[in-house]
């Protein structure tokens, strides 16, 4: 009984899994968790914080210890033409501190730009996820897309069904002719086939969906949201404000600023390789010597004994470089224009994106206006055709027509609506507003 409950209890919670339908919120928050771009990202940050440790490292003194042995074997000359068998051990220890007191600002200087690196792959960081969030809402879009199409060809099936079996009533009754029955049953069959079709395209654009998450498709289905005949209103009437806020807030263009900030400090950078360098050094030095000809002091008194300290300024002025120096400040200086060339690209890059946007959604808003009004006129002249079909003075064909005009104008529509909604949350994306629907 026991085993039993367990086995039901696990298939209940099996069957809840299964039809577990993703939320959009919760279809982003998995994407930004588990995107191969996000995660590498993330790890870019993580060196960039090794970076900043290793910079305020360079501010630190350095402390070494040094060991060393040394063996001789051999004859030596003790005295005139004496000469005898001798081992001699040495032993020699030091502990050294060194530390930089002025380098040109160098290390100052790197640790500026380890930190202005860590914030510009920062603001790359965002944008990589923007990015992502993006493309989940559009592939989520499409399902729902899809999935409206589908009922629409869902409805036209059992539409036609149903007329199949009022024209086999009315050719039974004698009212038309058994002709229309095959009619009839031939639109069926396309309906049918249109079905299979509309079926296909809702499943390939869930697994477009569940590979974009890189998640198991089997079972995967998303929240079907009701999404009214979007207004007007959603549209936006100028693209400068978009252009200004996107200028002044966008990821792409802070990298690029933050870039110029780095390449500016690699300037200074290399200019500290013309000052004078100027170190401090302190050593502690000791050692124990052995040899089978003297009897010496035990090892630790000799230690002990031998203790010596060394202190030392150091001042390196550099002359000549074999232009290296030179070099490296010259390329520091064409680095600085790159960025500033990439900044300058960055902003046309963005205009020329936020304008192409601006327009498409404009023109994506009167397709589905327009389409709203075929829509309309294709409905009323579908039903005054079906009236007529019904009292004998339309015949099947063109019956057929215009339920197939109204058809087409429904899909047309829901491609509008969904194409102008994904292009007006485009420029949302662009004013940095929340991607939800």
């Amino acid at each position: 009984m026991k085993q039993l409950l367990l086995f039901f209890c696990f298939l209940g919670s099996f069957i809840s899994s299964a039809q577990k339908q993703w939320t959009l919120q919760e279809c982003i928050t998995h994407a930004l968790e588990n995107n191969i771009s996000v995660k590498q990202s993330q790890n870019n940050l993580l060196t960039n914080d090794q970076d900043i440790i290793a910079a305020k490292g360079n501010f630190l003194p350095a402390l070494g210890a040094n060991t060393s042995q040394r063996l001789n074997l051999g004859n030596v000359e003790v005295f005139d033409g004496n000469f005898v068998d001798r081992t001699f051990h040495s032993t020699n220890l030091s502990l050294n501190v060194s530390q930089t007191v002025f380098n040109g600002f160098r290390n100052t200087n790197i640790y500026k730009q380890a930190l202005i690196n860590k914030e510009a792959n920062l603001e790359e960081f965002n944008r990589i996820k923007d990015n992502v969030a993006l493309s989940v809402v559009n592939s989520y879009l499409n399902v729902l897309l899809n999935k409206e199409n589908l009922s629409i060809a869902q409805a036209q099936y059992n539409f036609s069904l149903e007329q199949l079996e009022r024209v086999k009533a009315l050719v039974q009754a004698g009212t038309q002719p058994e002709a229309n029955i095959f009619d009839a049953e031939a639109t069926l069959a396309n309906d049918e086939q249109n079905l299979t079709v509309a079926e296909n395209s809702s499943t390939l654009a869930l697994l477009s969906l569940a590979q974009t998450l890189q998640v198991s498709f089997d079972g995967f289905d998303v929240e079907i949201i009701d999404l009214d005949a979007p207004s007007e209103l959603l549209m936006y009437s100028d693209v400068r404000p978009i252009l200004n806020y996107a200028f002044e807030n966008r990821s792409e263009i802070r990298v690029a600023k933050k870039n110029i900030e780095s390449a500016e400090l690699g300037v200074e950078i290399s200019k500290s390789g013309f000052y004078p360098t100027l170190s401090f050094s302190y050593g502690l030095n000791t050692g124990a010597n052995f040899s089978n000809l003297s009897s010496d002091n035990s090892f630790f008194q000799q230690i002990n004994d031998n203790k010596g300290h060394s202190l030392s300024l150091n001042l390196n002025i550099p002359i000549f470089s074999r232009f290296q120096n030179k070099t490296a400040l010259s390329k520091s200086s064409i680095q600085v224009e790159n960025r500033k060339l990439a900044l300058e690209q960055a902003k046309l890059d963005l205009e020329v994106n936020i304008q192409r946007a601006f327009t498409d959604a404009k023109a994506a808003l009167k397709t589905f206006t327009s389409a709203q009004t075929t829509v309309a006129a294709r409905q009323l002249s579908f039903d005054n055709a079906q009236e007529r079909y019904n009292i004998g003075v339309l015949n099947s064909l063109d019956l057929e027509q215009n339920r197939t005009q109204l058809v087409n104008a429904q899909s047309s529509l829901v491609r509008a609506k969904y194409d102008f909604i994904f292009k007006t949350k485009v420029l949302d994306f662009y004013l940095g507003k929340p991607l939800n629907l």
